[in-house]
């Protein structure tokens, strides 16, 4: 594996990493307004991240679709938040691992080449 692929694929899955950073903090957001009137959800757009394989900047942030509205306004549901979290949390152990991984490729390429 050249370093440039791990570079590259490094650098890829540290945008993924920010984006589940973003999407926890938004989660603890929409938990935090559960009971203000007229909040809506809002969560990361990755389709968008991942077609666009934007770097840097701030994430498309969008309403969540297909939450039911209450009559004041608010449809932060409590169990699609948990559920949310418990996702994100997997993904990011999932993204952390492979990292681990690759660094681990990396030193021992490096030892081996001394």
């Amino acid at each position: 594996m050249s370093g440039r692929v791990i570079e590259t694929t490094t650098d890829r899955l540290g945008h993924y990493l920010d984006l589940l950073s973003a999407r926890q903090k938004l989660v603890a957001s929409n938990i935090a307004n559960v009971d203000t009137p007229g909040y809506t959800a809002k969560d990361i757009d990755f389709q968008f991240e991942f077609l666009s394989l934007a770097s840097g900047g701030a994430p498309n942030v969008i309403d969540t679709p297909g939450l039911r509205v209450r009559s004041d306004g608010n449809n932060v549901d409590m169990d699609h938040e948990s559920r949310m979290l418990a996702e994100t949390a997997m993904r990011f152990n999932v993204a952390s691992n492979l990292i681990r991984a690759q660094m681990r490729v990396l030193k021992s390429a490096i030892s081996e080449g001394k």
